[in-house]
């Protein structure tokens, strides 16, 4: 019995020798750097209810991948305009998130740009009626060319609304109509083309094509 006592113990001191020469050892810099000393910590955490854990769960409820939806078109357009900046104005005078014109803003009903610039709800609404009335503008040009490609690029119906809101419906149509020969540009080098492809294969089906689509203002 007591051989075997002595044994174990041996065997227990070679183990643990063997064990502290495996794990290195902290220098007092090491020490001091992950110490916990002077910290406030705090272990009272907060147990999550079950409805917190619902949303926590649901990825769409924090995390949106708005992907090619709609919404996932118009802040991608908007982000490209302006970064989404809502109050900017740029140095040829357009206004807003999606960088509208004054022109653009009296068609679809807005006459005071100041206010324009100060209300994201109304900008958004313009972007909506615009978006409209473009789509009617080339509705024929849409059931046209969807589909077909014009110097390696897919024309889709979200390229051909994204590049109307840019240049215009009638430089679209000028685009389109001249397989991609005709292609305006804007004061800033951005092309007709380009949005053509930077937008492509959105779904904009949403979007009823309306030629009197007015933005209405509150009184």
């Amino acid at each position: 019995m007591r051989n075997f006592i002595l044994v174990t113990l041996t065997a227990f001191i070679i183990a643990l020798a063997f064990v502290s020469t495996r794990v290195p050892m902290l220098s007092n810099k090491m020490k001091n750097k992950y110490s916990t000393q002077g910290m406030m910590l705090d272990y009272n955490l907060k147990v999550p209810t079950i409805k917190e854990l619902a949303v926590l769960t649901n990825e769409q409820e924090f995390t949106p991948r708005l992907g090619k939806s709609f919404i996932g078109f118009k802040e991608a357009l908007g982000f490209k305009e302006s970064q989404n900046n809502y109050f900017i104005v740029n140095k040829f005078g357009y206004l807003g998130k999606y960088q509208f014109g004054k022109s653009t803003l009296k068609m679809i009903g807005i006459n005071d740009a100041n206010m324009f610039l100060k209300k994201p709800e109304l900008q958004e609404k313009a972007f909506i009626a615009n978006t409209k009335r473009n789509k009617w503008i080339l509705r024929r040009e849409i059931k046209r060319f969807v589909g077909s490609y014009i110097k390696g690029v897919k024309i889709t119906e979200s390229g051909i609304l994204a590049a109307a809101h840019l240049g215009g419906p009638g430089n679209v149509k000028k685009y389109l109509r001249s397989f991609g020969k005709d292609c305006f540009k804007d004061g800033l080098g951005t092309s007709v083309a380009d949005y053509m492809k930077y937008f492509s294969g959105f779904d904009t089906s949403s979007i009823e094509a309306n030629i009197k689509a007015k933005v209405l203002m509150k009184v």
